[in-house]
């Protein structure tokens, strides 16, 4: 469990989330009130939608609305004694949730993630390997929750107009189908990632590894796949990199999803997550 937790208060404005979010490259928020009673949760995907909703007022409007207005109140939260296998389930069983707020009573005191069930898993090994797109970075393997302050793009959030290519991420970590998923899974760790992208050797995208795919078989006490190939999702939905923000802003908020490859043709040239769109 984390027990240092970057959170947002409910009476906050969006802007708020959205600047601790990209700020600290997190994906939700746990939501609290000043006594630091859980209320709610809020995402990087509610605020997209949101503002999908509300076309650009809605990013106008950011410091005008309340988080309250906008979060997830039916938050899904475990006791502080919970053991791991529940945890997991819990998680595998609402695809889109990667934080699981602790709680005794109502008073957040931390929480858990998809990234400390990979460490649980995965016994904290560290590794290289994979494929980089282009070259190389070191990333902190703090917990996804600790408070960590990453590089943002400098400048104006994009507009609707503005091309895919000039936001979306080139630093690209990818695996091969063939790889073991002990590796993705130390990946995915190192480089504070949720998914990664399959390719084949020429970089054409044959898949997309999440997470949820790591975590399902040997958490749930089955069998583990060894190799990616054997759990990833084939066939991910891609946007072209000739595509705008404000097409990749409103697959995003209706399709739920938190990366999506980008690529020229078959072959993959960069990723967007939700980030990178606000």
């Amino acid at each position: 469990m984390t027990s240092r937790v970057v959170t947002v208060r409910s009476d906050e404005p969006v802007s708020a989330a959205v600047e601790r979010m990209t700020r600290y490259g997190f994906s939700a928020l746990p939501v609290v009130t000043p006594s630091f009673r859980l209320v709610g949760i809020v995402s990087l995907l509610d605020v997209l939608r949101y503002r999908e909703e509300y076309g650009a007022a809605g990013a106008e409007a950011d410091g005008q609305v309340r988080v309250e207005e906008i979060m997830n109140p039916d938050v899904l939260s475990m006791s502080a004694n919970a053991n791991a296998a529940v945890v997991a389930q819990r998680l595998r069983s609402h695809g889109e949730l990667r934080v699981m707020p602790v709680v005794q009573g109502a008073t957040l005191v931390g929480v858990v993630t998809r990234s400390d069930l990979l460490r649980h898993r995965d016994g904290s090994r560290r590794g290289g390997g994979g494929r980089r797109l282009f070259g190389s970075r070191d990333v902190p393997a703090d917990d996804p929750l600790f408070a960590y302050e990453r590089g943002r793009r400098p400048g104006p959030a994009p507009g609707p107009d503005t091309p895919v290519r000039d936001v979306m991420t080139r630093d690209v970590v990818a695996v091969g189908p063939a790889d073991l998923l002990t590796l993705a899974a130390e990946l995915m760790l190192q480089h504070r990632h949720t998914a990664l992208p399959v390719v084949d050797t020429d970089w054409r995208l044959v898949g997309i590894l999440s997470e949820a795919d790591i975590l399902t078989d040997p958490l749930a006490g089955r069998s583990a796949h060894s190799t990616v190939g054997s759990v990833m999702t084939r066939s991910p939905i891609v946007v072209a990199v000739g595509a705008t923000v404000g097409g990749a802003r409103a697959l995003v908020a209706d399709r739920g999803l938190r990366t999506v490859p980008v690529v020229d043709g078959d072959r993959l040239v960069g990723v967007l997550s939700r980030s990178d769109l606000l």
